[in-house]
Parts: structure tokens; sequence; C-alpha cells
């Protein structure tokens, strides 16, 4: 049986404590440390505002990006924030999320909501 090593993490906490401290910290370890071989953070909602707004956690961003994380947000909620162009430039990857969340919930993939 093939060992399931990919973790998908939904953030919409836009605490930037929580956001920074637990969200970061494990995303961007989980894959400098091996924990894990692909992590995929999905950004919706709030926290598409405070990843357009705040250069601190732009470069976190950037940080993951380089160590393997994957980012990608909601380009329903990035329209409606005014974030589209700032996530854009950070090269993160924008889809309608509602259909691909149902089925990592569906399928039982390994998936952490922040």
């Amino acid at each position: 049986m093939e060992k399931n090593n990919e973790l998908y993490v939904l953030w919409t906490n836009a605490d930037p404590i929580t956001s920074e401290q637990m969200m970061m910290m494990y995303t961007i370890n989980g894959m400098k440390r091996g924990w894990w071989d692909k992590i995929t953070v999905i950004i919706w909602g709030a926290t598409s505002d405070l990843v357009a707004t705040s250069p601190k956690f732009q470069d976190l961003i950037k940080e993951g990006q380089k160590a393997g994380v994957f980012y990608t947000a909601c380009i329903s909620c990035a329209r409606n924030l005014g974030a589209i162009e700032k996530l854009e430039e950070l090269n993160i990857e924008l889809i309608p999320w509602g259909v691909p969340l149902t089925e990592i919930i569906k399928s039982g993939k390994h998936l952490i909501t922040i």
C-alpha cells in the first residue's frame, strides 16, 4: 500500500500570531525537515487580504516556496478582497476552490484547517 505523504492546509484564520506561529512554522518546517513530500496551502477568505497587505507574510510565503510549499488561493475571495494582483506577484495559484476542496474532504486526504 502506497503511503499518502501529501498534506493540504486550509488557511482561513488571518490572526497574525496563529498564522505565523502555527501555519507558517509547521508548513515550512514540514517541507524542510521532510515530514511531508508535498504540502499545499489553500489561502481562503481573510488570509488573502493578510498576504496581500503584509510584507512579513509575503516574505514568509517566499520562504515557504523556497522550501517547497505550494500556495494556492480562492480566486473569488482574492477578487472580493482586491488581492488578485499581489497574490499573482507572489506566484500564488488562483483558482475556484469549492469543488477541489470538496474532493479533498470526500477522498479522506490529509487536511488541516487553520
